[in-house]
């Protein structure tokens, strides 16, 4: 299974997104991007890969503890950022060493289980769209859109471990969690779901 460890946004955060969104999505050519389901909106904190099921129990134990280390953090989603003309994101302003620590913690976890983890470093940001065609669709003038968003501050309590499943042609991938940990606090019996 395709995995990684994430932090989502509460309802709050997102609906406060989701309306600047929906504003952002007027521009033009905006039916060109691949947009993100709003209910799969995270933050990644380290991405597996192709994961075999015989790993998640080891992984599910080390993404506990490492939650467990870490206190929760206080994060502010702000500003809008690209990759290139591939990827268009909220960034961060308020967070980041926090979360970059717990993106340490899940990506150690990853590769203390074997899991072959690349060395980029934390980019804290959220994706919002992708495009179909680089060459056909730019992105700054989404990115320019975004600029001035700042959100409302909100604490992130859990780590979670994702699944992703592809969605069909031309539709973004479907997530769903197949393990959750409080921060701060040692896990209890019941946190991790079922695959």
């Amino acid at each position: 299974m395709r995995l990684f460890a994430a932090v989502q946004p509460p309802p709050p955060a997102v609906a406060e997104l989701a309306g600047v969104v929906s504003e952002v999505r007027r521009l033009p050519d905006a039916d060109r991007l691949r947009w993100a389901d709003q209910q799969g909106w995270h933050l990644t904190m380290a991405f597996y890969g192709e994961v075999d099921e015989v790993v998640l129990p080891e992984l599910s134990a080390r993404l506990g503890r490492a939650a467990a280390r870490h206190q929760p953090p206080t994060v502010r989603l702000a500003g809008g950022g690209r990759f290139g003309d591939r990827a268009l994101w909220v960034g961060m302003s308020e967070g980041r060493p926090e979360l970059e620590r717990l993106a340490a913690s899940a990506t150690a976890a990853g590769r203390r289980v074997g899991i072959p983890m690349e060395g980029r470093p934390f980019h804290g940001h959220l994706t919002l769209a992708r495009t179909r065609n680089t060459a056909a669709t730019r992105l700054r003038p989404f990115a320019d859109a975004l600029a001035s968003f700042q959100g409302t501050s909100w604490v992130v309590t859990s780590l979670l471990l994702m699944r992703s499943d592809p969605g069909e042609v031309g539709q973004p991938p479907r997530y769903s969690p197949v393990g959750q940990w409080p921060l701060g606090r040692e896990p209890g019996p019941g946190v991790t779901v079922e695959p």
